[in-house]
């Protein structure tokens, strides 16, 4: 029987296992240190109040067990190397796991610049425990402010370091749910402030110049400074250094400047781009090792113009869709289909009710249809993960 192992459970990987479970004459492997599969897409919902723990994550015993398929487990460990000739993988926990097809969706981390003092210090907002340090901070600075307010008022100010989606959406989330706050309970003490800080001469570099127009002015509505062309180059002692000269102090500092590639022992002789993403052929294969397949964040997947994709979940989607078909195919003796990755139109949430989008690259659309539009392509997502965990969480309450 052949074994396909999957490391990473982040959205590629649930594709790729999706798709690789409609044979139902293989092992299939998922490992994943982590027990859950984070929706981090909507992780700054969390952060602002607007959903839980339980809302933002799928739990990967029971999404496998939910699979119709015998021969699917879950594993939690941690990949320490990877021997590619001997087909194995060394873990953490001392276990080895052996394969015939390995699929690396390991996905991506924060990058933090080592040449930026204290930055060290700094959390990555995509690991979910650190999100809700973020979401326990927001929340205590909101009770201090209204515990204090009778003896003075001081300036709680946030900063966000970094305007591509992550910096904006969550700035715009903070910032609604504040204002939402002191609205609803009639605070005097209202002089909460965020600051997005980008390094580029403008916020969401790269997305079309209709979008960045209406989430700049969505995010001035909400009272954000939004300072561009500005690098932060050293924190300490409650302040924030800028390349402009300047020093602004902060209650807390979130930073969502860039991204690395997870890494792996055993793939150093893998070809890499500046951000450690793998670079795979146009059926996703890892050059001189067919067997071995790269989706997600973690790869450098470009499409028919040659063009590098951008890290998000469509691009997730179609390369491990098409990694599952593929592997399927090279088990059954069949011909590889190139991956074309194309992007449907790209969504952001900007606090509330509201979000901006650009669909197709046809038509822009903002304010609560771009919202309901969003949270349509989340549920769409989300809903048949979740039928599929309360079958496995069914079956494992049978066993017990």
């Amino acid at each position: 029987m052949e074994k396909v192992v999957i490391i990473g459970g982040g959205y590629a990987g649930i594709y790729a296992l999706r798709e690789l479970a409609k044979n139902k004459n293989i092992q299939i492997t998922l490992i994943d240190k982590h027990t859950f599969h984070n929706l981090q897409p909507e992780v700054y919902d969390l952060i602002a109040n607007k959903s839980n723990i339980a809302d933002v994550t799928i739990d990967l015993t029971t999404l496998c067990m939910g699979l119709n398929h015998d021969y699917v487990e879950y594993k939690n460990l941690k990949v320490r190397n990877i021997d590619k000739e001997a087909k194995k993988i060394y873990t953490e926990e001392q276990e080895i796991v052996t394969y015939d097809y390995l699929v690396m969706a390991a996905g991506t981390r924060t990058f933090f610049p080592p040449q930026i003092p204290g930055l060290n210090n700094a959390h990555d907002i995509k690991k979910l425990h650190w999100a809700m340090f973020f979401k326990q901070s927001f929340e205590n600075q909101l009770f201090k402010k209204i515990s204090d307010e009778a003896k003075q008022c001081d300036d709680t100010h946030i900063v966000v370091v970094g305007a591509g989606l992550s910096g904006v959406e969550i700035a715009a989330e903070m910032a609604y749910n504040s204002k939402m706050f002191f609205k609803r309970g009639n605070f005097s003490c209202d002089n909460l402030k965020i600051s997005l800080i980008s390094s580029s001469g403008t916020i969401l570099p790269g997305l079309s110049q209709n979008l960045i127009n209406i989430s700049h002015q969505r995010l001035k509505s909400l009272g954000i400074k939004v300072i561009t062309s500005t690098k932060l180059t050293k924190l300490e002692d409650g302040y924030a250094h800028l390349s402009n000269g300047t020093k602004i102090p902060h209650s807390f500092l979130i930073f969502t400047g860039g991204v690395e590639a997870s890494k792996i022992e055993g793939l150093e002789d893998f070809d890499t781009n500046g951000r450690g993403q793998i670079r795979v052929n146009e059926y996703l294969q890892v050059p001189d090792h067919k067997n071995i397949f790269a989706i997600g964040d973690v790869a450098e997947i470009k499409n028919k113009e040659g063009e590098i994709m951008p890290p998000n979940v469509t691009i997730a989607r179609i390369s491990g869709t098409n990694a599952g078909k593929n592997i399927l195919s090279m088990i059954a003796d069949r011909g590889l289909i190139q991956c074309k990755p194309k992007l449907d139109g790209i969504l952001i949430a900007l606090g509330g009710k509201y979000a901006a989008g650009d669909l197709m690259g046809l038509v822009n659309v903002k304010g609560r249809l771009a919202y309901e539009i969003k949270k349509y392509v989340f549920s769409s997502y989300r809903k048949p993960l979740l039928k599929l965990i309360r079958t496995g969480y069914s079956k494992l309450k049978k066993l017990s």
